[in-house]
């Protein structure tokens, strides 16, 4: 609706349901509505355009499919484990323990569960095969996007997770500075200050929960090798993990990982080796 109404000459102003829900007193109308639009310190929500829901619906789907392929393998692994076969840890190990279960005849398994459980292989092949399909296209969608490729730049930043933030941060415009938008993917602090005390507690976990759980990990792989670098982001590493949980420092990179790419898109530059350090 925000698209066509734009296509229409309008200014559209989308607000979080959230920031709405303080000013309604009795029950929500257009005159509460109106009324939320006009403070001045509102923050407003851009609209995406189609292309931006494009690639957010290829990552809901793959994100969707990861999560049934886990579940298809947990449930395979637990069928088999009632005849005493246990496969190593790993979707990859099960795969390559699954036609040597089925090509075994002295393991104990019926002809009627062979059956069922090559009926569970194929389901967990044809997930994996769709799952492959749809990294394919995102990767080609990032080698179209000079956003995404841009981002490829900073450590720490993979495939997905280029993809995944050039359709959040768009063309960056939604948010006045980088700390803006990583509060908005939940990578700040809340807080729950009083009397003039300031009380901050765990992250706020609000936003994109799926770009917040990208963002995370490809910072753990970043602080799992900053032993081995000696710039300015590896040193900094290295100083907070000597006071700090390796799950606060996670999460401070992740930050940080958000706000230089929030910079980047902002002022259309390549990656300045100390950006991210100094986000």
């Amino acid at each position: 609706m925000g698209r066509e109404l734009q296509k229409r000459g309008f200014k559209v102003k989308i607000i979080y349901a959230q920031f709405v829900k303080p000013y309604v007193k009795s029950n929500k109308n257009d005159a509460i509505i109106c009324e939320a639009m006009s403070r001045p310190n509102m923050r407003f929500v851009s609209v995406k355009s189609s292309k931006q829901q494009d690639i957010k619906s290829i990552h809901r789907i793959r994100d969707k499919l990861m999560v049934q392929k886990a579940s298809k393998a947990n449930q395979i692994r637990g069928l088999v484990s009632e005849y005493g076969l246990v496969a190593p840890v790993g979707i990859n190990k099960l795969r390559e323990a699954i036609p040597l279960w089925l090509e075994d005849a002295e393991n104990g398994l019926s002809a009627l569960f062979r059956l069922l459980l090559r009926d569970l292989f194929d389901d967990l092949r044809q997930l994996q095969e769709r799952v492959d399909t749809l990294d394919t296209l995102i990767e080609k969608e990032v080698k179209n996007d000079p956003v995404a490729r841009s981002l490829l730049e900073l450590r720490g930043i993979g495939i997905l997770c280029a993809s995944a933030l050039s359709c959040a941060i768009g063309d960056a415009k939604g948010y006045r500075r980088g700390r803006g938008f990583a509060a908005s993917i939940g990578l700040s602090p809340r807080q729950h200050s009083t009397g003039g005390k300031p009380r901050l507690l765990g992250i706020s976990k609000r936003g994109d929960g799926y770009l917040r759980k990208l963002l995370v990990h490809g910072a753990r792989s970043v602080i799992r090798h900053a032993h081995r670098h000696d710039d300015n982001l590896s040193k900094w590493i290295e100083k907070l993990c000597a006071f700090r949980h390796i799950n606060t420092v996670t999460v401070a990179l992740a930050n940080k990982t958000a706000r230089a790419a929030w910079a980047m898109v902002n002022t259309n530059e390549s990656n300045d080796p100390g950006l991210i350090a100094s986000a």
